[in-house]
């Protein structure tokens, strides 16, 4: 067996006010109280004295449900996700790998078979303990459940088997070596809820994290409470609320008035100077995993073409869109990959900004006249970004229909769901998702065995060979203009001058509070 410390390095990415392809469920119950583990020995840890206070943190993207895993939005585990419901391993906030509710955990020399030694003072809010079966439950749902959204089941398709050894330990065989699946787990799609629950995602707490779901008033604002039964150090807050700005201007200005402590991702960074006042304000700016990406859908006729696809990526000046759209913070990519990604190579050259050479394209693949129906998100940046995108479109003769689309709800039917779109605009602000390409149901409609192939051997490969292989998939969808990828979206978070413990880089699908103190 080659066993695997709790420390294993792995590399940072994350964000929670887009999707991984979108926003759509919510908030139940699980979450770490600290950035630090729980450590590798048994029994309950050290607690600290609460104190009586609540941290209200601004959002953007309200969720449609508490259910974190029913459809592709990560509103609702960036509520959740370490707060509400905990995973077996935690990301923090440098991408490592920690231990959360498994303390331990070792691997087969084959790389197939991953056994977990549960924390045995773990429990759920309802009091009832966490348990290898209970676990083993929750990843059994994830890969078979059709209630489950797509992204989360393939997190689980390597999986062939889960079983509980004994009370505190889990057996989990794979069908492969996979080198993402356990980063995987630490993530949404590892989320452990009461399996007594598992019909109630959508509307209660079910996990086993220092919160539980209190109130949500929907259009305003969603409420934890402290769980009373919490296993580990308690959280810090007697409640933690998420109010949700559909508009940044009104955020900024809650923010000012001193009615909210946290704006979690800065949707006007323009407005910025008017939180330089260092004794009042902190501002952190860090990586996300947000790609934000121009999506186009291959199937229709217009985009199964090449050459189209490769001239509006060539119409769009990306450098000129960061400047319009996020004051110039921002990184350009040219890929489904951000900087933080091990295997991550700057692909932007490819299919870089070059109109005289997106218009002879568009001539020799005789789309002349092309009409494209673009339906953008309706979310701050991705409607900036699409009045943008359409003038450098029309400056090569591709005209544009624009449709913004409520967020989540009305985005996910017409372009998620029945992929109703040529064009459209979201942030992808899950982990290391170049998978989602392996998918040609997913809402791009990407059909390329080419590039499922070498994806898979990428992530089966030996650790040494993982980031090269993969690189060379990134490449295959660049090479492709599978999508148009604009940026990375900027960690850009303002707090009161008093909050501290939060990370600059956005790791995971979680604004994770259990790092956060006020002093």
């Amino acid at each position: 067996m080659v066993t695997r410390t709790p420390h294993a390095r792995f590399f940072p990415r994350r964000l929670a006010v887009a999707l991984t392809a979108l926003t759509l469920a919510a908030i139940s119950a699980c979450s770490p109280a600290s950035s630090s583990s729980t450590g590798s020995s048994a029994g309950t840890p050290t607690v600290h004295a609460p104190a009586a206070k609540t941290l209200t943190v601004a959002a953007t993207a309200e969720p449609s449900t508490l259910d974190m895993t029913a459809g592709p939005a990560v509103a609702p585990a960036q509520v959740q996700l370490y707060n509400v419901y905990e995973t077996l391993v935690k990301i923090d906030g440098d991408g490592a790998l920690q231990p959360l509710l498994a303390q331990r955990w070792s691997v087969s020399t084959d790389r197939t078979v991953y056994t977990f030694y549960l924390n045995p003072a773990s429990k759920f809010a309802s009091g009832e303990p966490v348990t290898a079966d209970a676990v083993a439950k929750n990843i059994e749902r994830i890969r078979t459940s059709k209630t489950v959204g797509a992204k989360y089941s393939a997190a689980m398709a390597v999986v062939t088997g889960e079983k509980a050894v004994d009370s505190s330990t889990l057996e989990v065989t794979l069908s492969r070596p996979s080198n993402t699946w356990l980063y995987s787990m630490a993530d949404t799609a590892g989320m452990i809820a009461d399996p007594a629950s598992f019909d109630k995602l959508g509307t209660e707490s079910a996990g086993s994290g220092p919160y539980m779901l209190d109130k949500w008033t929907r259009g305003d604002s969603i409420a934890l409470k402290r769980n009373p039964n919490y296993w580990a150090n308690p959280g810090r807050f007697d409640s933690v609320v998420f109010k949700y700005f559909p508009d940044p201007n009104a955020m900024n200005a809650a923010m000012m008035a001193g009615t909210i402590d946290i704006i979690s991702n800065e949707q006007a960074p323009d407005a910025l100077s008017q939180f330089a006042d260092t004794a009042k304000y902190t501002l952190l700016e860090g990586a996300t995993n947000m790609e934000v990406t121009l999506g186009l859908n291959n199937s229709s006729p217009a985009l199964k073409d090449l050459k189209v696809r490769q001239a509006i990526a060539m119409a769009i000046d990306k450098k000129k869109l960061i400047t319009n759209t996020e004051a110039g913070h921002g990184t350009v990519i040219g890929s489904m990959v951000v900087p933080t990604d091990p295997y991550y190579e700057d692909l932007s050259g490819i299919n870089a900004y070059d109109p005289a050479k997106a218009k002879q394209l568009l001539t020799e693949a005789g789309a002349t006249n092309l009409t494209l129906r673009f339906k953008p998100a309706a979310l701050p940046y991705a409607t900036a970004a699409a009045q943008q995108v359409a003038a450098d479109l029309k400056a090569v003769g591709i005209n544009t229909t624009i449709q913004e689309q409520q967020f989540p709800a009305a985005w996910v039917d017409a372009v998620y769901i029945k992929a109703d779109y040529d064009l459209t605009i979201v942030g992808h602000a899950e982990a290391r998702d170049l998978v989602t390409y392996t998918n040609p149901e997913y809402y791009w409609r990407y059909n390329n065995p080419a590039f499922t192939a070498q994806y898979q051997a990428a992530d089966s490969a030996a650790a040494d060979a993982y980031a090269p292989e993969m690189k060379k998939a990134a490449k295959i969808l660049a090479d492709d203009a599978a999508s148009v990828w604009l940026y990375m979206m900027p960690n850009l978070v303002v707090t009161k001058a008093t909050v501290t413990g939060l990370s600059k880089n956005a790791t995971t699908d979680s604004f994770d509070v259990t790092t956060i103190a006020t002093r």
